[in-house]
């Protein structure tokens, strides 16, 4: 064990103790302080020399096991993981917006392909420009090509791929290449692909709640028609189908405008943070009650709907993330439609 091995605690930080041990080795490593191969102190040992308990370090350990930066061997004790950076595989990941659910699904990403792959992030904002330079600049250059094909057309409508974006994606080796979050585009050869399927998987996630729904007089579909980060109109059909089989009164609107006229056993279903917003400001200003009077079902699932009970139609971003670090690092070529899930809140 290296005598310089040194893990910092700061007792009146608001990091957690085990994140500052996780986060001492790994800066250690970068450094160079903390070699590849090199043993570490056991959990009785670090316990003792920084005053924190077992279980603290034993939960960093296993976080640093999980993403193979450390492991463990038997009889003898924990070691740097053995794992060279020049053997692991460089991932170019394109994302067409940095919005709460995207860096979800690349977080999750990152986590899943731990030491075993080097990620790095390019956002296009739906600009077919933008998008075709990066792939340019960058062909050849990676091991893999993960990329989220959605673009704004001249109408700030969206669109999955146009001409020049095929053409671009087309000089990809199919076995460097993963389309993910989109149906893909019509792309020659054999190639991995984890897509939502937007009409049919609204559809099958509201008839989930139809029970519920069903007490609601009129549905309203709140869809940005236009937009800098523009959704699939394929939401709208899904939409436009549930209610018409169902024979449910329905409305579609560009946005929650201010003062709305909010009637009794409205059930609105909002895609953008900002309706969402909006929407539940104003019926708390009405006095009406969320999930009584009016309800809401919103489209994307985030940390912050659970914490408020906001009902979401949803695509499980960690089960995406996860498939993708898998076909990645196994070189899989398989067509995989994500999981969909309805989610029942206090909100409807």
């Amino acid at each position: 064990m290296s005598e310089i091995f040194e893990v910092h605690i700061n007792e009146s930080s608001r990091v957690p103790k085990y994140k500052q041990i996780v986060d001492s080795i790994l800066n250690g490593i970068d450094a160079g302080d903390i070699k590849i191969g090199e043993k570490i102190p056991s959990i009785n040992e670090l316990s003792e020399s920084c005053f924190l308990s077992r279980d603290t370090v034993e939960k960093a350990y296993k976080e640093l096991r999980k993403r193979q930066i450390i492991e463990s061997v038997k009889g003898k004790g924990y070691y740097i993981s053995r794992i060279n950076k020049s053997d692991s595989i460089n991932i170019f990941f394109l994302i067409n917006k940095s919005s709460t659910y995207k860096m979800m699904i690349y977080n999750y990403f990152v986590d899943a392909i731990g030491s075993k792959g080097n990620v790095e992030m390019y956002i296009y904002h739906c600009d077919e420009t933008l998008f075709i330079n990066a792939l340019k600049k960058n062909l050849g250059v990676y091991d893999y090509y993960v990329i989220m094909p959605h673009f704004r057309d001249e109408n700030s409508k969206h669109t999955s791929s146009t001409k020049e974006v095929i053409d671009i994606i087309e000089k990809i080796p199919k076995n460097k290449l993963l389309l993910l979050d989109n149906t893909k585009p019509n792309i020659s050869g054999e190639y991995g692909t984890i897509f939502q399927d937007f009409e049919h998987d609204i559809y099958n996630a509201l008839k989930e709640g139809l029970e519920k729904i069903k007490k609601y007089e009129k549905l309203i579909l709140v869809y940005p028609a236009k937009s800098v980060h523009p959704y699939p109109f394929r939401i709208v059909h899904g939409f436009e189908k549930f209610c018409k089989d169902y024979k449910l009164d329905y409305e579609i609107l560009d946005e929650i405008y201010p003062d709305m006229e909010l009637q009794d056993k409205d059930l609105f279903i909002t895609i953008q943070e900002r309706d969402l917003v909006n929407l539940v400001k104003q019926i708390r200003q009405k006095n009406l009650k969320l999930g009584e009077d009016i309800g809401i079902i919103s489209y994307n699932e985030t940390p912050l709907k659970e914490l408020l009970g906001i009902t979401v139609v949803t695509t499980d971003f960690k089960a995406m993330a996860e498939s993708a670090a898998y076909m990645v690092l196994k070189n899989k070529k398989e067509q995989v439609n994500n999981v969909f899930k309805f989610i029942e809140r206090e909100s409807l």
